[in-house]
């Protein structure tokens, strides 16, 4: 994907967050959301593709990339008001939404808080409630006490790609490596913190913008019984279980775009 410089918007919290444009004007616009320790250059190869569909928004989530990394910890309801923010700056009322992990939980707060702002929904590889809450205390405290990320950065890659592709080096790894050592650790930790504080089981059921849920097989971190749960309590959702771990974007590019693609253009 070509390098061109993010624009800006500040939130109401007066956090700058970076954002970009591809795809020509007239098409729907689809606004992607990103997963926690990466920027908006992880759908870079999904791009071409999506990009004959639709008109993409895609931004850094605050911790992330060229956005603002406000210290302590971040809530949910304030990330979903960034993309709200976000779509207010950019004059656009409707679009559709598709997020990943913790935007996954961004996509699904904005299905509940600010359903007339989505057309419709898709929900990858994320759950509604990853509990216990002191699971992520200690590894918030954790992060914040390493030298540096590392270690953290290993962690992600295990949880994120299957065995075989890190064994071999695979060249689409690498890139997600230096994303994750380039991001400051409290950004991750403020979004950790956020996923800790996040319990959308009972509110989901309010959700009425037509959902698709896709869910990884061998995903260890949203596992598909997560994407079970969410896809049975969103009224009419679609479940679609990818034979991948938990960036199926990456992983299964072609089934992800497939599904996505087909879901939210029915002229396809």
């Amino acid at each position: 994907m070509e390098s061109q410089p993010p624009s800006f918007i500040t939130t109401g919290d007066g956090v700058r967050i970076a954002y970009r444009f591809d795809g020509a004007l007239q098409k729907p616009v689809l606004l992607l959301s990103n997963s926690i320790g990466t920027n908006l250059h992880m759908w870079d190869a999904q791009v071409p593709a999506l990009t004959e569909h639709f008109r993409l928004l895609r931004y850094d989530a605050r911790g992330h990339g060229a956005s603002g990394v406000p210290t302590g910890p971040y809530s949910l309801d304030r990330l979903g008001r960034d993309v709200v923010e976000l779509l207010d700056a950019s004059g656009l009322q409707r679009v559709h939404v598709l997020g990943l992990s913790l935007g996954g939980f961004v996509a699904q707060w904005l299905g509940i808080h600010a359903p007339e702002r989505v057309d419709r929904l898709v929900l990858a590889n994320t759950a509604a409630y990853l509990g216990p809450a002191q699971q992520w205390d200690r590894a918030i405290a954790e992060l914040l006490a390493a030298p540096d990320m590392r270690a953290t950065a290993e962690m992600f890659l295990r949880n994120w790609f299957p065995a075989a592709m890190l064994e071999a080096n695979d060249k689409v790894v690498e890139p997600f490596r230096r994303t994750l050592l380039a991001t400051r650790r409290e950004g991750v930790a403020g979004s950790w913190a956020a996923v800790r504080d996040a319990d959308l089981r009972r509110t989901l059921t309010l959700i009425r913008n037509p959902t698709l849920v896709i869910a990884g097989e061998h995903d260890t971190v949203t596992s598909a019984r997560h994407g079970e749960e969410i896809a049975s309590a969103i009224p009419g959702a679609r479940l679609e279980v990818l034979p991948a771990v938990h960036l199926s974007n990456v992983e299964r590019p072609a089934e992800f775009l497939k599904a996505v693609v087909g879901f939210l253009d029915p002229h396809v």
